[in-house]
């Protein structure tokens, strides 16, 4: 089943039944994988790669998801490498790339660079994070993750931790699992880094139960401890930034008797010591691994119109 959209720029625009549609054709994909075999099915088909901000998780989990279904990829990386740097608006170069590609996945700092690039994008168009804005590939690995991890979605209670202010990745898993059914959501942060209004109006606006809190030991009598880094690339003090950066910092034994699966985006800079790793609830890594079969299905099913 194709989505019924041509471009995914947001969670918002997700319905439960697209959400089911995915989380299902990720699990097909994962069979397509543990087969260990070359697949076709989209074959003759390019994606345009252009990640105009740091990246390593995202950007080679979306070559790596068209490479294993037969397809090819072109990249542009890094913004002082093309031709934004000369001044070239988000439209032009959206609009030139969809001459040479089938569909294309971008990264940029910029929030609304997205909406933006879809707008005159004449091939399907993925937001792969567009600054502080949104990352609905993310969010959906996420939501396939909790599901592999806890068996189900509906009645989790879910701990956001770290950086909720400028946290992409926690806004849209927010939107997303607002269209499951009592999921009961905990966010942890400083009052500097709080989850912010656009965030707290849809939750009200949807009835969702929430709380806010500093106390990061309320993350543990959760289902899923979602951390995240503190971002250094969004703050223009750099004193708050080394402030901030390691306020809370999850060990092994704090979580000794707890069932929560601890999950993480990618990349942790101290915020997980490495004890953790070995723990059987921590899923951060299968985590990244699913972003794989999640994006062979995002693609496909984009292709698929």
């Amino acid at each position: 089943m194709p989505l019924p959209f041509t471009h995914l720029t947001s969670t918002k625009q997700l319905t439960r039944k697209d959400a089911d549609a995915i989380l299902s054709r990720a699990a097909d994909m994962d069979k397509v994988l543990e087969k260990k075999k070359a697949d076709d099915r989209l074959h003759g088909k390019v994606l345009a790669a252009l990640f105009y901000e740091p990246s390593t998780r995202t950007r080679l989990s979306f070559e790596t998801a068209m490479l294993r279904l037969g397809g090819q990829v072109i990249t542009a990386d890094g913004f002082q490498f093309s031709s934004l740097y000369k001044g070239e608006t988000i439209e032009d170069t959206i609009m030139m790339v969809s001459q040479y590609a089938d569909i294309i996945a971008m990264r940029h700092p910029e929030q609304g660079s997205a909406d933006r690039a879809a707008s005159v994008s004449k091939v399907p168009f993925i937001n792969a994070g567009d600054g502080p804005g949104q990352h609905p590939t993310q969010a959906l690995l996420d939501l396939y993750t909790i599901s592999k991890e806890r068996g189900k979605v509906d009645g989790i209670k879910v701990a956001m931790v770290g950086d909720l202010k400028f946290g992409r990745t926690v806004h849209s898993l927010t939107y997303l699992l607002g269209l499951f059914k009592d999921i009961h959501f905990t966010y942890v942060s400083p009052q500097e880094l709080k989850i912010p209004e656009k965030v707290t109006s849809f939750l009200k606006e949807k009835g969702l139960p929430y709380e806010e809190t500093s106390d990061f030991a309320a993350a543990f009598d959760c289902d899923v401890a979602y951390m995240t880094r503190i971002q250094k690339e969004r703050f223009t003090d750099h004193s708050e930034y080394e402030r901030l950066k390691h306020v809370y910092v999850l060990r092994a034994d704090q979580l000794k008797g707890k069932d929560v699966t601890v999950m993480h985006p990618l990349p942790r800079v101290g915020e997980i010591e490495t004890d953790v790793d070995a723990l059987p609830n921590a899923a951060y890594f299968r985590q990244a691994r699913n972003g794989v079969p999640t994006r062979m299905a995002i693609l496909e099913m984009l292709l698929e119109r």
